[in-house]
């Protein structure tokens, strides 16, 4: 099976199994949803039903294999962490007045801001009531992995303080809003499947450095590839005056050279002549360069924390993981 971010399974058997545990994640988050009233069951299951590359679940089910992945609190954690992740999306949306989400109408363009919150609020009622039958130890993990996600945002919006690094504090932002969770995922398959404590210990941060990889490649796509491979409209942050990882080191640098990028950056780029300057300059400064190798490194980083763990087939697959990361920025 080749997953939606291209990950290939050599082991037939794990293949098979892993299909096996996303389909019946796929049906406990279907009977999660649709329990309620209609109107809730259809605002409730409106992104879930967009689809979306479930990676969250995925990467449950194979931190599950240094276990005993046939566990049923395994399906139960991987039903966590999706119905939280489609609840942080309800949320994101309203922040950032996003009109689509996965190629369909966002729920706060459909109905509205009040109504989309709201069912973000219930979708992480429904995964905490789940949460709440895998004991204490799984509850404090949701319930920390939720204050970073929340504390991320609220970085995120009032940005770096006065006299902070800009960067340092973006990077912090994307663990807490994008690492945190995908780490949560990892730490709560090895645990439901019943892994050692160092197992559970190597694949939380596993999941955290690989979360964080996935992100920050986005950022150096959203420069560098042309839309007819990326199949996103390129320079999208940067019209958007979103600050990401080579922007935001391209504005740290000092050479005089760079003046004019650095005035370009300094505001969102609705101009389209300005934007192609900006996307051309970017494109060919070494900033792209140091973005990729960040990215590397962290991808590297969580490779080698896979050193820690038993040599079973699920370890070749998330070894599969970092590479698709290096792939997508060459």
């Amino acid at each position: 099976m080749t997953t939606s971010l291209g990950v290939s399974f050599t082991d037939d058997v794990l293949e098979a199994r892993v299909q096996a545990g996303v389909d019946r994640v796929e049906t406990r988050l279907q009977a999660a949803v649709n329990r309620d009233e209609r109107f809730v069951a259809e605002i409730a299951s409106h992104l879930l039903n967009a689809g979306g590359k479930r990676f969250r679940p995925l990467l449950t089910l194979l931190a599950a294999e240094f276990g005993d992945p046939a566990r049923d609190e395994v399906v139960e954690a991987a039903t966590v962490v999706e119905l939280t992740h489609l609840a942080t999306l309800y949320h994101d949306d309203v922040m950032d007045e996003a009109p689509k989400r996965r190629g369909a109408q966002s729920a706060n363009a459909r109905w509205d801001n009040s109504l989309a919150i709201l069912a973000g609020d219930y979708l992480f009622a429904l995964a905490s009531d789940i949460v709440a039958d895998l004991g204490p130890e799984a509850v404090h993990i949701q319930a920390r992995t939720f204050s970073r996600l929340v504390r991320g945002q609220i970085h995120e919006t009032l940005g770096p303080a006065e006299g902070g690094d800009p960067l340092r504090h973006y990077l912090g932002v994307v663990a807490d809003k994008t690492g945190s969770l995908i780490a949560a995922s990892a730490l709560m398959g090895a645990r439901e499947s019943g892994a050692s404590d160092e197992v559970q210990a190597a694949l939380g941060e596993y999941g955290e450095r690989i979360g964080s990889a996935f992100q920050l490649a986005d950022d150096v796509l959203d420069v560098a590839a042309d839309s007819e491979t990326s199949g996103k409209t390129p320079g999208t942050d940067l019209r958007e005056g979103v600050l990401t990882l080579p922007t935001l080191i391209a504005i740290g640098s000092t050479d005089p050279a760079d003046a004019r990028l650095r005035e370009l950056l300094a505001t969102p780029l609705t101009d389209d002549d300005e934007h192609a300057e900006a996307l051309a300059l970017l494109r060919a400064h070494p900033a792209m360069d140091e973005a990729r190798a960040h990215v590397q490194a962290e991808a590297d980083a969580a490779r080698a924390l896979l050193d820690k763990l038993p040599d079973v087939p699920a370890r070749e697959a998330l070894r599969a993981l970092c590479d698709v990361v290096a792939n997508r920025l060459t």
